[in-house]
């Protein structure tokens, strides 16, 4: 089985055409994911044919649950369709995805022949508890309004969180302290089982620097800690800019890079940022169907 894998900041993803292939991809993706016995990745991605869209994308995470989308992802999905010619639009630079979450529209910026950035539209937030899913206190928020700096214990750790869905849930915590100081491997998995979040939840940590810079940490749902998240970099610049700490434009640093997120607000989110194949090869283990 031929594969790629490619990184946007540090958010690595093995690649599988796999439109006129079927296999027990949950099972494969943790077996090709594993960092010591596979290949070693965040997620195995898989290009399939759309109705509705030019391309469909299926994301299983590491540990082998299917996620709903990825920001991350689809930058690396556009660049290896684009590559390889999988796309049939012309102008071979944009391109419709089908996700679990809805159709994501991708822009591609060519250097050279290759594709070294990538822009996608995430979508727009949703903000209502039933939509993320989260379970909230009756009377702390409103019907349709943000959940905003809401208090949730975990163990002993008390946390203040805001939510959101970017296509899957995500609880953001804007931190006084540098990120790096934060116990995330220890609060992280407590945050995403917690039973306030019955699909359970991404978790981010974040300190603003200045309206236009951000820093952070994502423990991503089913993966653990990852260099960087590209639905988990939206989070955080819609909390950021529904409490007045940004700007329209905000730099997300995460320890695999920066990951550039534009809102307005009001409409659709845009995720910007580089995206490179890291090598190519063949998957030589025992197959799973």
């Amino acid at each position: 089985m031929k594969f790629s894998k490619l990184q946007g900041a540090g958010n690595d993803f093995i690649l599988i055409d796999a439109r006129t292939r079927k296999e027990e991809w949950s099972k494969l993706a943790r077996a090709m994911c594993d960092r010591h016995f596979g290949i070693g990745a965040d997620g195995l991605m898989l290009v399939e044919n759309s109705t509705v869209a030019d391309l469909k994308m299926r994301i299983f995470n590491s540990d082998g649950s299917e996620a709903e989308v990825s920001g991350n992802g689809l930058r690396c999905f556009a660049r290896y369709v684009i590559e390889n010619g999988l796309s049939r639009r012309k102008s071979g630079r944009s391109l419709t995805v089908q996700t679990l979450s809805g159709v994501r529209k991708v822009k591609a910026y060519v250097s050279g022949g290759k594709v070294n950035r990538v822009q996608v539209s995430m979508g727009l937030p949703r903000f209502q508890a039933q939509q993320i899913p989260v379970k909230v206190e009756v009377g702390t928020t409103t019907a349709s309004g943000p959940i905003l700096n809401y208090p949730l214990a975990v163990d002993a750790t008390p946390l203040t969180l805001s939510f959101v869905s970017m296509g899957n849930p995500h609880a953001v915590s804007f931190l006084s302290e540098s990120v790096a100081k934060f116990p995330l491997a220890e609060i992280g998995p407590k945050v995403e089982g917690h039973p306030a979040f019955p699909r359970k939840t991404n978790f981010e940590v974040a300190r603003v620097l200045s309206r236009g810079r951000i820093e952070a940490r994502v423990w991503e749902r089913g993966v653990g800690e990852t260099l960087a998240c590209g639905s988990g970099a939206c989070a955080i610049a819609v909390v950021a800019r529904l409490l007045d700490y940004v700007d329209a434009v905000v730099d997300i640093m995460l320890p695999g890079g920066t990951l550039t997120v534009s809102w307005d607000g009001v409409g659709e989110v845009f995720l910007a940022g580089p995206v490179e194949e890291v090598f190519v090869g063949e998957w030589l283990g025992e197959r799973s169907s």
